[in-house]
């Protein structure tokens, strides 16, 4: 029997449940509006490393750790390890996974990482095919900076449109057992190509992806945003929560107050972060402390969350081609 809802939704038959969880963040983030659901903070961003990327590495290995511990969880327990991140052949993930003994699948969603690997632990949890799964995602600001645009060093002025690359882990432990917040729904993404080529665009670039799937999904479903009380992108910012907003009302869907962007959140107007956060830890983090903080504390009974990633590299963007981007998005319940 197929647990196919429409075009792009999935049911899950059994309940999969969010069964332990952790974030990090680094200095700058804990200094933003959410700095009181961040409990675990590096204000030194190398951790004490020789490299920015060993120190992204270490952060990651960290966050595991403690989203285990969260739910006394033991690493041999473990069915899965699901993560990635922003780096070339995903070395931060791949060298984690390295000093864990557990089966690994690293997977590139860009900053739509940490719903699709949530959307794809659950739907393989949903299947019978393991107990415990551990999706982790995160990013570094002076790792991602260096890759994508220009040396740190360099010093050169941002775009007023442009936003800042969050360092901060996520890690988010799945399992049928426990009583935590379930993910009842997963929607799959399509990779969406609206012509955008600027490189410091990434909200523009994303955001028609964002619209791709919340549409598809509210049209496979039969709901309105109304329906759910709290609806979260991944890292659009504010530029681009903006053109979201614009592009699901000619849509037809009218996105209101109980609308928000991880991106938009996690930094405050006085950090100078420009258009707000963005980098595949800016959901990772928010998701696995603020939003599941208050979906535990009953603020929030029913949530979508949708992050949203730019599908490029530098070598063809400094060829011409244009940023495809995608969205993932999964239904999370009290």
């Amino acid at each position: 029997m197929s647990k196919k809802i429409g075009n792009q939704t999935y049911k899950l038959e059994t309940p999969v449940h969010i069964f332990g969880y952790s974030a990090t963040v680094g200095a700058k983030e804990s200094n933003g509006p959410l700095q009181k659901y961040f409990k675990n903070v590096e204000k030194d961003d190398t951790l004490g490393e020789a490299t920015f990327e060993k120190a992204e590495r270490k952060m990651m290995e960290k966050t595991i750790a403690k989203a285990l511990k969260s739910c006394d969880l033991n690493e041999s327990k473990l069915d899965f390890l699901i993560g990635g991140d922003l780096l070339n052949q995903l070395v931060t993930v791949n060298y984690t996974a390295r000093n864990l003994s557990v089966p690994f699948l690293g997977i590139y969603g860009a900053c739509s990482t940490m719903s699709e690997s949530l959307a794809i632990g659950s739907m393989l949890l949903d299947g019978g095919f393991g107990d415990y799964i551990a999706c982790v995602t995160g990013s570094h600001f002076a790792t991602a900076e260096r890759q994508y645009r220009n040396p740190l060093e360099f010093g050169n002025q941002r775009q007023t449109y442009s936003q800042w690359t969050v360092t901060g882990m996520g890690c988010t432990v799945l399992s049928h057992k426990g009583n935590g917040p379930k993910i009842s729904m997963v929607c799959m993404g399509k990779v969406t190509d609206w012509g955008v080529k600027d490189i410091a665009n990434m909200g523009a670039a994303m955001a028609p992806a964002g619209m791709s799937t919340l549409t598809s999904f509210f049209e496979d479903t039969n709901t309105l945003p109304e329906d759910y009380d709290l609806i979260v992108s991944g890292d659009l910012g504010k530029l681009g929560s903006d053109i979201l907003k614009d592009l699901m009302e000619k849509a037809g869907y009218k996105l209101g107050k109980n609308y928000v962007d991880c991106g938009h959140l996690i930094y405050s107007n006085e950090q100078k972060a420009l258009q707000g956060g963005s980098g595949a830890g800016c959901s990772a983090c928010v998701f696995n402390s603020y939003l599941l903080n208050k979906i535990e504390q009953g603020t929030f009974k029913k949530i979508l969350f949708m992050a949203t990633g730019a599908l490029m590299n530098t070598t063809v963007n400094q060829q011409g081609e244009t940023i495809p981007a995608i969205a993932h998005l999964v239904v999370v319940e009290r």
